[in-house]
């Protein structure tokens, strides 16, 4: 891919970065904001840029956080679709699957999540509502003797 000109990187970082420090305050209307902010200076198309991967899951994490599960789960598979390694990420998988929980999807979501969960455990899901983490264990079978500590 090429590279964005230095300008537009350092203002698409800059927007970025404000979003990230809204995000951790959990003001997410600003933080989205400023992700859309950075999402404008891409030139098109848009998703031909590896910032694109990012921001779209910062984006879909915003929406996640403020409820908005319909416009996090279209970031988000955005993301899958056009990033293989937004596929292979953990955490935008949990995400992913976390929308189509709450829009009624769950047998989409049993896979999203349920890929997380394999990859990293119960570490990915500290911090998250208890009722994924069910959810996912009701979906899959547990290994013999039950799931090991850490899982």
């Amino acid at each position: 891919m090429a590279e964005l000109p230095d300008d537009t990187y350092a203002a698409l970082l800059r927007c970025s970065t404000e979003g990230d420090e809204f995000a951790d305050k959990g003001e997410f209307e600003q933080a989205l904001s400023r992700y859309r902010q950075a999402w404008q200076l891409l030139p098109e198309p848009r998703c031909e840029w590896d910032a694109a991967e990012w921001l779209l899951a910062a984006i879909g994490d915003s929406e996640f956080q403020r409820g908005e599960f319909a416009a996090a789960r279209t970031a988000l598979m955005d993301a899958m679709k056009f990033f293989e390694s937004a596929r292979g990420n953990p955490f935008v998988r949990l995400r992913l699957g976390q929308c189509m929980f709450e829009t009624g999807e769950e047998a989409e979501a049993a896979n999203w999540m349920g890929l997380a969960f394999l990859t990293e455990g119960l570490k990915l899901f500290e911090g998250e509502h208890p009722k994924y983490l069910a959810f996912v264990k009701s979906k899959l079978q547990p290994p013999p003797g039950g799931w090991p500590e850490g899982w």
